[in-house]
């Protein structure tokens, strides 16, 4: 009988550009797209040889990345891959005893235990979750735009390929965000789906504002207008504000802070993905919870089409998420992987094969590797 007992682990830093220089971190967190971002690398071997990769975040220095998951590493080995409630309990233990990784150290082993239960099983992770569907409505999210002009060009565009909507992430300042989305709104039409994401605003004031004029153009919802851990000023925006106020997808704690959200009313919609909230077993437990309590959970970007490819099966298997998101254009995040999402029509369609059904690139990611731990 075959074991998943975890033997080896390999932290793989990714550089994403050619050059394998660090990023300029000022001038990087501007996000204006154009470039591809640094990513990590996590391979879980078992026993028995059995493989299961995942890429994860690598943030401004995928060598910083990797350090901190290194120090979640020692905590898996020799468990099973078929234990992922278990480990996810044991961890909080082994992270509250003085390692405090941050948030995204802890999701590419979970998602890399998952491609191992799938592939132990010879079945899509999806199936083993539960499936509810075999299709989700895809929008796109843009990166930080120069103008007005821009964004409507892009919406245009967007619409034009099929997609099912299109969320701003505006450049900032009041005055231009608004511009923006009125640009924007007018360009495409009444008729066709669109949200906001200012990535947390100056004030309270001035999100109160953006939020009104959101509503009188129509927009789905209002996203992270003010920091996440500013609970006290979302709940305030929330009361005062018909639309939806969408939030969650940064705040530690996982499916514990967002009960404290959802209890609170702090937010309309609640905010998880694969990659900064602990992997597929933490989403599904923050979707199953948010369905009790009659909200959605919108599952957040991964950034990458490799960890995109992840979140689709928990994506597949939740009945309370609308849509699927990925940044736009897909130029600088569709690398490191042979396989890529199957888009037809505006929808993202089921993976076909075993486990996570990635086929990695490993030319590319050998290219681009600067440290191995």
């Amino acid at each position: 009988m075959s074991t998943s007992v975890i033997k080896e682990i390999e932290v793989r830093a990714c550089r994403g550009g050619d050059e394998l220089n660090s990023l300029d971190a000022v001038d990087a967190i501007r996000l204006p797209g154009g470039s591809r971002p640094d990513f990590t690398v996590i391979t879980i071997t078992t026993e028995d040889g059995v493989k299961g990769t995942s890429f994860g975040f690598g943030a401004l220095d995928a060598k910083a990345a990797a350090a901190a998951m290194s120090q979640v590493k020692p905590f898996f080995i020799g468990r099973s891959a078929h234990s992922s409630a278990k480990n996810m309990k044991d961890f909080e233990l082994f992270d509250r005893r003085w390692n405090h990784v941050p948030i995204y150290a802890y999701a590419p082993f979970d998602n890399a235990c998952w491609d191992i239960v799938g592939k132990m099983a010879h079945q899509p992770v999806y199936k083993l979750l539960g499936a509810a569907r075999e299709k989700v409505p895809l929008y796109v999210s843009s990166m930080f735009l120069p103008g007005p002009e821009d964004y409507a060009k892009q919406a245009l565009e967007v619409k034009a390929k099929g997609y099912k909507g299109y969320k701003l992430h505006p450049p900032g300042g009041l005055d231009l965000d608004i511009a923006c989305y009125r640009a924007v709104r007018k360009a495409v039409g009444d008729d066709f789906t669109l949200m906001a994401d200012p990535v947390i605003m100056a004030s309270y004031e001035e999100a109160l504002k953006a939020g009104r004029e959101l509503e009188r153009l129509g927009y789905k919802w209002l996203e992270e207008p003010l920091l996440d851990v500013n609970l006290n000023g979302l709940k305030k925006l929330r009361e005062k504000l018909d639309i939806p106020i969408c939030g969650t997808e940064v705040i530690a704690g996982n499916h514990y802070s967002v009960a404290h959200c959802i209890k609170e009313g702090i937010v309309d919609i609640v905010r998880t993905d694969v990659s900064w909230r602990a992997g597929i077993t933490a989403v599904m437990k923050t979707a199953h919870l948010a369905e009790a309590h009659g909200v959605q959970c919108e599952l957040h970007t991964t950034i990458y089409h490799g960890l995109e490819q992840v979140q689709l099966h928990p994506s597949l298997a939740i009945s309370n998420c609308e849509f699927f998101e990925t940044l736009y254009p897909f130029d600088d995040f569709q690398f490191g992987t042979k396989s890529q999402l199957n888009i037809v029509d505006g929808y993202v369609m089921a993976p076909t094969g075993e486990g996570l059904c990635i086929d990695y690139d490993w030319d590319f990611i050998d290219k681009h590797t600067v440290a191995v731990l």
